[in-house]
């Protein structure tokens, strides 16, 4: 259901939503005022109920304005109940003033439940007057007090629900960045890794055989279009104006991004690595489409693992299997590099945490470690139903 008050309100609508409300006391006042014919009467009528129209613009000043008028009346016997206005006015008081270590906020609230006690169930056997004394006491405890409580209870739900908005934004932050950061580091690792075995390859040959140094500068130039068309997509995802549609934020419709990458490019990673020495066997058995978020950490993890393997254990055979298993997709990366990789203790490398956390943030298992037989496998397991980040 739609709100009420779908936005905040303006000042002049919140006077005009409090102006009835002041007005409509002002008549009840007079109406059941005993004595109309005091010549203050009216001043102090007036001066209870009407700076209530501004008592969200002033909280405090419209408050003692008209705590001094509800005290004069009484004193004066111009209003029966003028405390009702008092109570009015002191809820934006407590619901805007900064609350102080002193504040006997709970107290308040116990007394103002003791009065309503007292005022349904308890009795005062004295004379009229002494009881209608009492009963003002009362009253007007239960009134200020129960004003005082909720304003504060609501200020403090108020604030609590900030805090949570701000954490909640604090944490989208953190974790879009992470995200960021891993597709960077996907991407420039795995781009830098191809250059330098190709850079390496040319400057080898370049004497000896340029037609095969000039066929490796070609592979650095494609491999270094395709992650510089990547890195712009990231950037214009960074530069996007919130519900522009853009991807620099100027809002004409000019910098629509391209899709992420997916299952669909898994060649060109096979394409790139085979350039670089590394033979890639594609395995994708995936009958239905995957969620966008679950077919670029899939293309993630593919990506990285075969960039460990052009880095570390180029030239190699490396196979990879993508398999859709029903309620969770299996990625599979393994190669016959010679030898065992060795990683510094505690420290598996940026590229494995990275596919640990993408892993982790679907809901799946992710192991990685050299095969019994030489080589390196990299094993993750995404369910359908993960929650991707």
């Amino acid at each position: 259901m739609r709100p009420l008050f779908p936005r905040p309100l303006r000042p002049r609508e919140l006077v005009a939503l409090d102006l009835p409300a002041a007005l409509g006391y002002a008549l009840v006042l007079v109406v059941n005022s005993p004595d109309l014919h005091h010549p203050a009467a009216w001043a102090l009528i007036a001066a209870m109920t009407l700076p209530l129209a501004v008592r969200r613009r002033w909280p405090l000043p419209v408050f003692c304005v008209v705590a001094v008028a509800s005290a004069a009346a009484m004193a004066l016997g111009v209003a029966r109940e003028p405390l009702a206005a008092m109570a009015y006015a002191l809820y934006p008081v407590a619901l805007t003033t900064r609350r102080r270590r002193w504040e006997p906020t709970a107290a308040i609230g116990v007394l103002t439940v003791g009065a309503l006690l007292l005022a349904a169930f308890g009795g005062v056997a004295a004379e009229p007057e002494v009881r209608r004394i009492v009963e003002t006491v009362v009253l007007g405890s239960l009134a200020l007090g129960g004003a005082w409580t909720i304003g504060r209870a609501v200020r403090e739900r108020r604030a609590y629900a900030a805090r949570r908005a701000e954490q909640a934004a604090e944490r989208a932050v953190t974790e879009e960045r992470l995200r960021i950061a891993r597709e960077m580091h996907d991407v420039v690792s795995h781009t830098l890794s191809l250059i330098g075995v190709k850079a390496g390859v040319a400057a080898h040959v370049a004497d000896r055989r340029p037609e095969e140094a000039l066929e490796a500068l070609r592979v650095i130039e494609t491999t270094s279009r395709q992650a510089l068309s990547e890195m712009r997509h990231m950037l214009g995802v960074l530069r996007t104006a919130p519900g522009d549609g853009t991807g620099d934020g100027t809002g004409d419709g000019t910098g629509a991004l391209s899709p992420a990458p997916g299952i669909e490019a898994l060649p060109d990673i096979a394409e790139r690595a085979a350039a670089a020495g590394v033979r890639v066997d594609l395995d994708v058995r995936v009958t239905d489409g995957l969620p966008p978020a679950l077919e670029l950490a899939v293309h993630r993890i593919v990506q990285e693992a075969v960039t460990n393997v052009v880095r570390h254990a180029a030239p190699a055979a490396c196979r990879v299997s993508v398999h859709d298993e029903g309620e969770q997709v299996r990625v599979e990366v393994t190669d016959d590099g010679p030898g065992r990789r060795v990683l510094p203790p505690g420290s598996p490398g940026h590229g494995l945490i990275g596919m640990r956390e993408r892993v982790t943030a679907h809901g799946g298992v992710f192991t990685a470690g050299p095969l019994p037989g030489g080589g390196f496998r990299v094993l993750a397991r995404l369910p359908l139903g993960g929650e991707g980040t």
